[in-house]
Formats: structure tokens, C-alpha cells, sequence
């Protein structure tokens, strides 16, 4: 395991993980998680490592070992995946498969479906057709978090967020620009995105809606369910299993 750090374009200085060797696999965390969080820590880069890849984990802005800018001018709207596609040029890749997880699903469905991003393979985690409408109602959830933050009492629905940001560090200034600057996604665009696509979901995990409408809705699409919620299902072998498995049947 490596890591080194680069420069967005808008300057920021992103972190940015590499482990294994072959073909190239863009790797995108959830919201404030990180690389380590959500793919090495419980073995899921390490597992398709194994098949064959160079798994390229970044630490979007505001995340992990990544800058936290505190300018506006450093969030323009999709300033996700304005950084995911400066990865890709930063390391000048033309072949390549590309993954996420929740925030990290969304961010590359909103880069493949605006032709920004063109991976060979895509997989879709922890993610449904309700996690790409409506983000202004989803992210006063977390503006509630962090405008309240130590005052939230426990047993409140906001309480176990509050500590998960705690835990991580996230700078919530940053954080609040950064909540700003996602759009929703008009659904009739996910017909745009023809690559093969796995959506995997945990079997308890109805955060972002329906995952298997989200593969209904995909050109060419195959869902996998693995055990565990939206926040458990992350730690749980079973997901990077999934997505390995997929992945080497894939390339056949």
C-alpha cells in the first residue's frame, strides 16, 4: 500500500491510495468516510488487488488525508467529479474500471452519465434511484448535524452521525461547502451509461432507496445483494467478495 498526494484543478491537494498491480481500478468512498475506512480496513481493495488490479483509492476533498478548503470558490457545483476526472488525468488513464460507494456510487453515476468519465466497467454501491433526487432534503440531514453538532442529544436520530463525523475528523466548515455543491441527477441520463454495471447493495440497506430499481434502470446492469445495512454491509467480506467476483467474470 502507497499513498502520495496531487493536485486537483482547482489546486487542492487530494490523497490518493494505490495497492496491487495490473489493470486500473478507480475506487470512490462513501460520504465522510475515507479510502481507509471503507476499502482497507475491512480487506475490500486488498481482495481485488488479487484479481489482477491496481486499485486507485482517493480520498475525496474534505475526506481522509485530502485538503479541506475553506473557500467557495473551491466547491463549484460537481466539484466531485471535476476531482475524480483530475485523477484520471493525473495519471493519464484510457482503460480502466471505476466503483464507488454511496457518495462514491453517486459521484461516478453523475460522471459517467455526463460522459466526464468512461470507464470500461462500473460498480454501483450502497446506492438507489432516491440517492440521485432530492439531495437538498437529504443533506439538511447532515447541515443539521453540523450546525448542532456537540448539542445533539443521544438517542436523536442525528446522534450516531455526529460521532461518526467526530470520529473522522471532518472539518465541518468544509464539509458545509461541500454538501452545497452536489445536484441532484435528472433519472432519464442513467440511460447514458452503456458500460456493464454491478449494483451491489446489502439486503438491509434502504438509505439511498431501491438498489435493484437503480439496476432496472441501468442499460446493462446485474444486481447482487450481500448481507448488512448501509452501514455495516461496508465491513462485511462479503462486498468486496461480491464486487471481485464480478469483476473477474467481467473480464472473462
Amino acid at each position: 500500500m502507497t499513498t502520495e498526494h496531487f493536485a486537483s484543478f482547482d489546486g487542492t491537494k487530494l490523497a490518493l491510495h494505490r495497492v496491487g498491480q495490473g489493470r486500473p481500478f478507480v475506487l470512490l468512498h462513501g460520504l465522510f468516510s475515507s479510502a481507509q475506512m471503507n476499502w482497507i480496513k475491512w480487506g475490500h481493495a486488498q481482495r481485488i488487488a488479487e484479481q489482477g488490479y491496481e486499485v486507485l483509492m482517493l480520498d475525496f476533498r474534505v475526506h481522509g488525508e485530502s485538503e479541506a478548503p475553506h473557500g467557495p470558490e473551491n466547491y463549484p457545483a460537481g466539484v466531485l467529479v471535476e476531482d475524480v476526472v483530475a485523477l484520471v488525468g493525473h495519471l493519464g488513464l484510457t482503460d480502466y474500471d471505476l466503483g464507488g460507494f454511496s457518495l462514491g456510487a453517486r459521484t461516478a453515476i453523475h460522471g459517467v452519465a455526463s460522459g466526464r468519465l468512461s470507464p470500461k466497467r462500473l460498480i454501483l454501491g450502497g446506492m438507489g434511484v432516491d440517492g440521485l433526487q432530492e439531495w437538498e432534503k437529504r443533506s439538511a440531514f447532515f447541515m443539521r448535524v453540523i450546525d448542532e453538532f456537540d448539542a445533539i442529544p443521544k438517542g436523536d436520530p442525528a446522534y450516531f452521525s455526529m460521532q461518526f463525523l467526530k470520529s473522522q475528523g471532518v472539518d465541518r466548515v468544509a464539509a458545509r461547502l461541500l454538501l452545497q455543491s452536489m445536484e441532484d441527477l435528472d433519472l432519464s441520463e442513467l440511460a447514458h451509461i452503456a458500460c456493464p454495471t454491478l449494483v451491489v447493495c446489502g439486503d438491509e440497506d434502504r438509505d439511498n432507496g431501491s438498489a435493484q430499481d437503480l439496476a432496472d434502470q441501468l442499460p446493462d446492469a446485474t444486481y447482487v445483494e450481500v448481507p448488512g445495512t448501509h452501514m455495516s454491509s461496508v465491513t462485511k467480506p462479503d462486498l468486496g467478495r461480491a464486487m471481485a467476483e464480478w469483476l473477474a467474470a467481467a473480464r472473462g
